[in-house]
């Protein structure tokens, strides 16, 4: 393994009835004024939203509702609550939502504890926020691990990209699983597989023989696809909504990628892919999945046979590619770029733009070429 420091500072409150107990011990460290995000308003209609307010007004605390954010949050929309942070002197941000309003209100923390824009300062310059608004996690969606870590995936339209943005970790997260039943289950499936993705690309990273982030990856991969696999057949399966939300939580909490270099090839096509369409991030990655692992099959072969036989039961890595495809079928996920939701047309046209805009990795099986990684998409039409 290589030479790593480690830490993990989210303290994690799970299961059901979390949200109380983590409010009433963490909001008397915090500031009267609270911003509380949200998304398009489904934590309203399904109660969430009022339970965690009777909270804050309890813990006597002044709320600034931050709305709207997004799937794909943009950037227009992190400076929208920058300003609004400022202006309000909010004290202490609370996410609620999945990884799309977690990610935003990162940054939005950071952002507004900033005297510049953020984007520029970590691209530009090379420099990155070193503090910001504190804030906490309410998980309603899992599958993105944003509760876990201080990074960010924003859109910036005006640039016609979708990348990370260092921003500001929470400092807790409310994990009840309860919670995930009041979204739509495609949704609760998606996000799921967002799981699986980062533990196989972070499994497919390299490193070095029998070690223990290896056997932890395949780990959390085969818990994943068996809780899948249980939600398939019971969406009221709470035991198995609790186990995805901290297969979730392992996958992103640093765990994983300590000591290691990781693979997020197949991240960074649908970011940019997401970039040009708004797809669905947990829809684009079952799409590209299997068609970039036919192409780096070869290139990891061990691997990929650890990972058939662990996660799959299959003897073979083609075996194990093949169960893979029939899973992302089984789970009723979308197979070819053409069943993704999205804001434009797709095609070759649209394709060429992402491949050649798109991140390229260097420390996965093989390094893909911008012509290959063309051919891949070409491949998901």
């Amino acid at each position: 393994m290589n030479k790593f420091n480690f830490s993990y500072p989210t303290k994690v409150y799970f299961g059901e009835g979390a949200a109380a107990e983590a409010l009433k011990l963490e909001l008397p460290k915090v500031g009267k004024t609270v911003m509380l995000a949200y998304g398009g308003g489904s934590v309203k209609k399904n109660g969430i939203y009022d339970e965690l307010k009777k909270l804050l007004l309890q813990a006597g605390k002044e709320i600034v509702d931050f709305s709207g954010i997004m799937s794909n949050p943009t950037y227009a929309k992190v400076q929208e609550g920058a300003a609004l942070a400022r202006e309000s002197q909010v004290d202490f941000i609370l996410a609620v939502g999945g990884g799309s309003v977690i990610d935003c209100c990162k940054v939005v923390s950071a952002q507004a504890a900033l005297q510049e824009d953020i984007w520029s300062m970590e691209y530009e310059k090379g420099k990155f926020p070193v503090a910001g608004i504190p804030m906490g996690a309410v998980v309603t969606v899992s599958g993105t691990g944003a509760e876990m870590n201080s990074g960010a995936v924003i859109t910036y339209e005006e640039k016609m990209w979708k990348g990370p943005v260092v921003g500001t970790g929470a400092s807790f997260a409310v994990l009840d699983p309860v919670y995930t039943a009041t979204v739509p289950a495609m949704q609760v499936l998606s996000g799921a597989f967002d799981t699986l993705s980062h533990a196989m690309e972070t499994y497919l990273g390299t490193s070095d023989a029998d070690n223990v982030s290896d056997d932890a990856a395949l780990a959390v991969m085969r818990n994943t696809v068996v809780n899948m696999r249980r939600l398939l057949q019971d969406l009221n399966d709470m035991q198995a909504r609790g186990n995805l939300m901290w297969d979730s939580a392992m996958a992103e909490n640093g765990i994983l990628k300590v000591g290691r270099l990781t693979d997020f090839q197949a991240h960074q096509i649908e970011h940019q892919l997401g970039a040009y369409t708004d797809c669905n991030h947990g829809q684009g990655l079952a799409v590209i999945h299997p068609v970039y692992y036919r192409h780096i099959l070869k290139d990891a072969e061990e691997k990929f046979t650890r990972f058939a036989k662990t996660v799959f039961g299959k003897d073979t890595a083609e075996e194990g590619l093949e169960a893979l495809t029939e899973f992302i079928k089984e789970c009723g996920l979308p197979t070819k770029l053409g069943q993704l939701q999205s804001k434009v047309e797709i095609t070759p046209e649209v394709l060429r733009k992402v491949a050649d805009t798109c991140n390229i990795i260097k420390c996965n099986p093989r390094q893909l070429s911008r012509e290959e990684i063309y051919e891949i998409l070409l491949e998901c039409m």
